[in-house]
């Protein structure tokens, strides 16, 4: 086996552990209501600073994996995840939420999933480079969604909510574990050539791009903004909205929530499909042309969800196909524009940027429906300008000119 493959096990481990602490906004939002007193925007609040530092890291630990090497970025990380995991146990105000849930874990999970799927099909694969980002992207969105049947099962009934964090910090140690054992970061690391590339094809000059000095470039480039502001709304409808406010809602129709949580569950085994079978097309086909259909399909599915809701049949279930399919389906494609546009080194510091437009948009839905649930006692209303919003992606993208996507944008003079 080349060992760019067992890299990329090592690299799926790490992003499925490191997203389980985003798995516990959900779950734990009523019963922290009912121990602490908080509402459902306070608790958002905090969702929202995690995604917003999220956001935040993701570029800068673009840059300092370039400096410091990846391995040691993602081995910190996780070690700090595991930290805050034992610290939120102990929580007893909730300013300490918003530190340790909010700035700290945010920033950690930040430091991981946004760098990592990249640098990995970046550097290690030259053949199946799509279908390889597509699976460690879908690696760490699932990882946000999978453990939720056990940790619904963890709050069910009488049991404390604290063991819910045994469960973070525990996937977070076994990654810790598979990274410094078998992950390394350049295939020059280990004097191989990258899967189904050349000895050369491993070989990189160290740019070491400052971070905010790739923003500079890029801030303007018209693709840049069409497909930062696309995935604005990707990370709004996803992480933002159904991950954190999708049980909520489902017990204000009076779904159970360990129901709601299977239903989220069934997204995260889907979406590794979906994003891996994106990626295997972003390999053959046109990238803005399946964002086009991925965004479409999702607009259309966020109007039906109140409906839905309500009817709990056979609407629901094809909603939650769909969307775990959809999931998180739009980075590869988006990785590719991406990469193409500005190459592959600095194009790894830009995505990271266009990952924390993904963040802010999904810090902006987490705090922004829980404060519309509180003062209106509903989430339909979100739902359908989520759906609008999807639509508008959609638009954004399909008036990119064809040239734009085909042309390297031009290096930034001083």
């Amino acid at each position: 086996m080349h060992r760019a493959w067992i890299v990329a096990a090592a690299g799926f481990i790490a992003l499925l552990a490191s997203a389980a602490i985003r798995a516990t906004f959900g779950i734990l939002m009523e019963p922290l209501m009912m121990e602490f007193g908080w509402s459902h925007g306070d608790i958002s609040t905090a969702a929202s600073l995690n995604l917003v530092m999220f956001g935040i890291a993701a570029p800068f630990a673009a840059s300092i994996a370039e400096r410091y090497g990846l391995k040691r970025v993602v081995i910190v990380a996780l070690a700090v995840i595991a930290l805050c995991a034992g610290l939120i146990t102990q929580l007893s105000a909730l300013w300490q939420l918003y530190v340790v849930w909010g700035v700290i874990a945010g920033a950690a999970t930040g430091a991981v999933a946004p760098v990592l799927a990249a640098a990995i099909g970046g550097r290690w694969f030259v053949e199946r480079r799509g279908l390889v980002i597509g699976a460690l992207t879908a690696a760490n969105s699932t990882g946000q969604l999978i453990f939720l049947p056990l940790m619904a099962h963890l709050v069910t009934g009488d049991r404390d909510w604290r063991w819910v964090m045994a469960v973070v910090a525990g996937a977070a140690i076994i990654a810790l574990v598979v990274v410094v054992v078998w992950f390394r970061d350049r295939p020059s690391d280990v004097g191989v050539a990258p899967y189904g590339g050349t000895l050369e094809d491993g070989i990189v000059i160290q740019q070491r791009r400052p971070a905010l000095a790739v923003l500079r470039e890029v801030i303007g480039d018209p693709v840049f903004l069409a497909v930062a502001g696309a995935f604005f709304v990707c990370g709004a409808t996803t992480v933002g909205l159904i991950a954190v406010h999708l049980i909520p809602a489902a017990h204000d129709h009076g779904i159970p929530a360990g129901q709601a949580a299977g239903l989220i569950a069934a997204m995260g085994v889907l979406d590794i499909l979906g994003t891996t079978g994106s990626g295997w097309l972003t390999d053959r086909y046109s990238a803005r042309m399946l964002l086009l259909v991925y965004y479409t399909g999702r607009g259309l599915s966020l109007l039906i969800l109140p409906a839905a809701l309500s009817s709990q049949g056979h609407v629901l279930t094809a909603f939650t196909i769909f969307y775990g399919l959809d999931w998180i389906a739009t980075v590869p494609p988006t990785v590719a524009i991406i990469t193409s546009r500005f190459g592959r080194e600095t194009g790894l510091v830009a995505y990271g940027w266009v990952f924390a437009a993904h963040q802010f948009g999904a810090a902006a839905a987490a705090g922004l429906a829980g404060a519309v649930r509180d003062s209106s006692g509903t989430y339909d209303g979100v739902f359908y300008v989520s759906g609008a919003l999807c639509l508008l992606a959609a638009l954004t993208l399909a008036a990119l000119k064809a040239t734009w996507l085909r042309t390297p944008a031009a290096p930034a003079t001083a």
